[in-house]
């Protein structure tokens, strides 16, 4: 007689249990193949010429690129300071405010955050520059605004708008309670900020601090825009590649760059380890009603309004210098510069935009995978693998940007001069931020959903597809926006894979600026700024179309 209570072998849960072990594989391959091995190659190629083991190349670079060194790190320091202290006080400010004002605030700095590489140093030199606005037309002046000064001044304007909305959302998790108690025991408002409030802001802070150093070092553009006879390592690493062609000297210098990163980046780990240890506590009640008084207040407002005029400033003359031209002393309107766009630049827009929306898309959804199977499925060696796709988050995009051309330059994988190996780099470079947000977001979803569902007879696959997707909706948007956004204005890392041929809008630009082509250069960033908003606003939607609020 049959046995009635045999169990019968499911086709469908087999197929998904072997899909699922294909996708870990496929995952961990992908993710050694377009970060790890890239690293390696570089680090190889510093070390060894003509199969030899050497250290000639560092050696050089002491002996007669010491004011080189001196320079990246003296500029990234100042400009550290600077706008990791100014976004402090405006993200404190923001927070603090009543939501009319947070909003328009908020609104601005998110605005500010869609910026092509040297907005800031275009409208720099409109405006202060020998013939700029203020200082030639207005003031009268013939002053030169190339240096150090300029670099740092560009560099810290362009590095707030991040920094302070980073803050933001830490300053969300703080418990007010501890706030109002300083002040409820006799302490000043500024002694609150200082020895309450500072403290508690200090992983936020570290991390803003890292991240704009990292991308200090690594900036080639502003100091080749505005740096004058000031130079770099980075604008040296771009020398080398594109006019000399050194790839070892280039791939050395970018090691050069990376070890001071690392040096901040250990400490940086461990004190975050401790740091989540000590503020693990929930906030189950955040609704203390703490304000900002007297002369903090006010010192606070003039900062953050005075950098708003600044930002408004800035972006007003990036869009009238889209469509004015100034001749024989005079200002006049003009759509000579979007026409010569329209004639010569279209495809190169498009080019981005496409390029833009599959590193969203996909690289998004690949960011997701690898967080699902790190903090939900908690897969062997997955520490390693969380350490690997950090890789991109702290190395420059010049060392991310020759590593791809060292790592596939011949066979099996020959892809430099196509358009896929753009496309992975943009996605590889920006997935730490996709699985960072994607980690948080799985931290928020109760796991009695997945062991109900496992109860009720779903696999692995389905809980992925049906449970998980579904609930990180909002880490799905942050992902694309931010892959859009950076894809758009990325141009440290591609710059070094783009053919001729093959052009994006941003090198379009890098080289408007540099041939002093400041009317064109003003039109394409316009474009992007535009585009890249309109697509942002229009994918959210999409996406939240079903929900409500």
């Amino acid at each position: 007689m049959r046995n009635k209570n045999k169990r019968v072998p499911n086709l469908g849960t087999r197929f998904c249990g072997f899909f699922d072990k294909v996708l870990i594989v496929l995952i961990i391959s992908l993710i050694v193949l377009f970060i790890l091995w890239p690293v390696i190659a570089v680090i190889s190629k510093s070390l060894f010429l003509n199969g030899k083991f050497t250290l000639d190349l560092y050696k050089n670079i002491f002996t007669n690129n010491k004011k080189l060194i001196y320079n990246s790190l003296f500029v990234a320091t100042i400009t550290t300071i600077i706008s990791t202290v100014f976004s402090i006080v405006i993200s404190t400010y923001v927070y603090f405010s009543n939501n009319r004002t947070k909003k328009i605030l908020m609104l601005i700095l998110m605005l500010t955050m869609i910026s092509p590489p040297f907005v800031s140093s275009l409208a720099y030199i409109q405006l202060f520059g020998r013939r700029g606005f203020i200082t030639y037309k207005i003031l009268k002046l013939n002053i030169n605004p190339y240096g150090w000064q300029g670099i740092v001044s560009m560099q810290s304007l362009g590095f707030i708008s991040l920094n302070s909305l980073m803050i933001l959302g830490f300053i969300k998790n703080i418990n007010k309670s501890l706030l109002q108690s300083s002040r409820d025991l006799g302490a000043s408002v500024l002694y609150t900020f200082r020895r309450v409030l500072l403290p508690l802001m200090a992983p936020s802070i570290i991390v803003c601090s890292l991240l704009t150093f990292i991308r200090s070092l690594s900036d080639f553009g502003t100091p080749m825009t505005i740096g004058g006879a000031f130079n770099t390592l980075a604008t040296e690493i771009y020398l080398k590649i594109i006019a000399q062609g050194d790839l070892p000297m280039a791939a050395a210098m970018n090691i050069l760059i990376l070890v001071p990163t690392i040096l901040i980046f250990i400490p940086y780990r461990m004190y975050m380890k401790t740091a989540n240890n000590t503020y693990n506590e929930k906030v189950t009640s955040n609704t203390v009603d703490f304000k900002f008084k007297g002369i903090v207040l006010i010192i606070f407002r003039i900062i953050t309004y005075l950098f708003v005029v600044v930002m408004i400033v800035q972006y007003l003359t990036i869009f009238l210098s889209a469509i004015t031209k100034f001749s024989y002393g005079k200002t006049s309107f003009t759509f000579e510069y979007i026409k010569y766009l329209k004639e010569y630049n279209a495809s190169s827009i498009i080019r981005s935009i496409i390029y833009g929306l599959i590193t969203g898309i996909i690289g998004t959804f690949i960011g997701m995978i690898i967080s699902y199977y790190m903090e939900r499925r908690k897969i062997r060696g997955r520490k390693i693998i969380d350490f690997i796709v950090t890789i991109p988050y702290i190395i420059p995009g010049t060392f991310f940007g020759i590593g791809y051309i060292l790592a596939f330059n011949s066979e099996p994988l020959a892809l430099t001069g196509t358009a896929f190996i753009v496309v992975l780099n943009c996605i590889f470079k920006q997935l730490p931020m996709v699985t960072k947000t994607t980690s948080a977001s799985l931290s928020q979803i109760n796991r009695d959903m997945e062991y109900s569902a496992k109860d009720l007879g779903a696999n692995k696959f389905y809980i992925l597809k049906d449970m998980i997707f579904p609930n990180v909706k909002s880490a799905f948007i942050v992902g694309f926006i931010n892959n859009f956004t950076a894809t758009m204005t990325t141009l440290g890392a591609v710059i070094f894979l783009i053919y001729p041929g093959q052009k994006v809008a941003t090198i379009d630009l890098f080289e408007a600026i540099n041939g002093g082509n400041y009317g064109v250069a003003g039109a394409i960033s316009s474009i992007i700024i535009i585009i890249t908003l309109l697509i942002n606003i229009g994918f959210s939607k999409l996406v939240l179309r079903n929900e409500e609020y």
